[in-house]
């Protein structure tokens, strides 16, 4: 029994290994058909991806584009060379007016900032104190000379008794001093009497000088004196008028080389802005030193003023022509650009390419600006479009007023 029990399990063992074997082969062939399943779902989803992501061809790649742009030639010109600076106008002359007397004000007779003329009576003070001070010295005059009279007579008696030996030389010496002495106190009352005839003409207020008038300092009714800071009232002579401005130190050489020639430099006076000329005149004084605080030369002009345009503290934006560049290259002022650097133009050649070109900036003058090395004359530069353009770029000429359209369009 217990043989045919070691017997029988070797007797069984193939067929349990067969059974097993096929097993092993049912789960390769489970296994084999998921991957294959797995990699064409793959395939699948990405197959479109790939596809799209392929690079593109020479032929397939896009041009550049070309920007238009608007270019102006370069010219050979003569430029003015100006000095810009910030000045202030003031009165060529400037008064306070006040009275020279004490008393009542009892009169204005002038508008508050109307012009005047020299001798336009502007006020008038009490005249009556000064009236009765003119009476009394007339009055002593004429008694000091009624005396002198007398004194004269006398003396003429003296001299005649004398010739007669009827009088002592004395007496008559005494009476020749006493005339001496009224005639010393005739001319002490004519004095007296000429001032109180001034201090009577000094009760009329008068205008020292013409100009403007300022604001009334002082109100009729009102007790002034002579003492009096404040005054009744300012004129400001504005026809001509002047003008305080300044250059920096570095800037005087060129201003000094046409005054040195004996050369009246001109002066022009804009508004605040830079844009609307006020005035035009002319370079008057220079002053002698240098504010050594803010390094700059202090120098006044005039102007004539007959417009009545310019007013005394008012700023003002003056340009002084103190020489002139000739034959220089001249571009618009548009097309200067700035870079890390030095300043630089686009310029454009016979194939329409443009290229960065460095140049050398001399002055500036109504938008046009003078290039003192880097371009020559007749050269293209870019006026508009260059905000668009790279070294080497191509571009399209077009002309203003489609460049100005364009410029209108991108903005909007």
């Amino acid at each position: 029994m217990s043989e045919k029990s070691f017997i029988k399990p070797s007797e069984d063992a193939p067929e349990h290994a067969e059974k097993k074997g096929e097993s092993k082969r049912s789960l390769s062939w489970l296994f084999g058909l998921c991957g294959l399943f797995v990699v064409g779902a793959i395939f699948y989803f990405v197959r479109p991806y790939l596809s799209t992501a392929t690079p593109p061809t020479q032929a397939e790649k896009p041009s550049s584009p070309v920007t238009s742009v608007f270019a102006q030639a370069a010219i050979k010109s003569d430029l003015p060379v100006y000095l810009n600076a910030l000045g202030t106008i003031t009165g060529l002359h400037t008064v306070t007016v006040k009275s020279r007397v004490d008393g009542e004000l009892v009169k204005v007779a002038f508008q508050e900032g109307a012009l005047v003329k020299a001798g336009d009576i502007l006020a008038e003070i009490d005249p009556r104190p000064f009236q009765i001070q003119l009476m009394q010295s007339e009055g002593q005059l004429q008694r000091d000379e009624a005396l002198l009279n007398n004194a004269q007579l006398d003396l003429q008696r003296y001299q005649t008794l004398l010739k007669q030996d009827a009088i002592s030389s004395q007496q008559t010496a005494t009476q020749a001093a006493t005339v001496k002495q009224y005639q010393g106190i005739v001319e002490t009352d004519k004095a007296l009497v000429a001032n109180a005839k001034l201090q009577l003409s000094y009760a009329k207020i008068t205008a020292p000088m013409s100009g403007r008038l300022g604001l009334r300092l002082v109100d009729q009714g009102n007790i002034i004196k002579a003492t009096d800071a404040g005054g009744i009232v300012v004129i400001s002579q504005t026809q001509p008028i002047a003008v305080v401005f300044t250059v920096p130190e570095d800037q005087i050489p060129a201003l000094l080389k046409p005054l040195h020639k004996g050369k009246t430099l001109v002066i022009e006076a804009y508004d605040r802005s830079g844009k609307n000329q006020l005035a035009q005149g002319q370079l008057r004084a220079v002053d002698n030193q240098i504010d050594v605080n803010t390094g700059t030369l202090k120098l006044k002009g005039e102007f004539a003023n007959t417009s009545g345009a310019l007013f005394a503290n008012q700023f003002v934006n003056i340009r002084m022509q103190v020489d002139t560049l000739r034959d220089v290259i001249v571009v618009p002022s548009a097309a200067v650009q700035t870079g890390n650097n030095d300043p630089f133009v686009y310029v454009v050649d016979a194939a329409q390419i443009v290229s960065m070109r460095r140049v050398k900036l001399g002055t500036v003058y109504q938008e046009q600006t003078a290039v003192l090395d880097g371009l020559q004359a007749d050269e293209l530069v870019v006026i508009d479009g260059a905000d668009k353009l790279r070294e080497g770029a191509k571009v399209r000429l077009i002309e203003r007023d489609t460049a100005n359209h364009n410029a209108a369009t991108s903005t909007h």
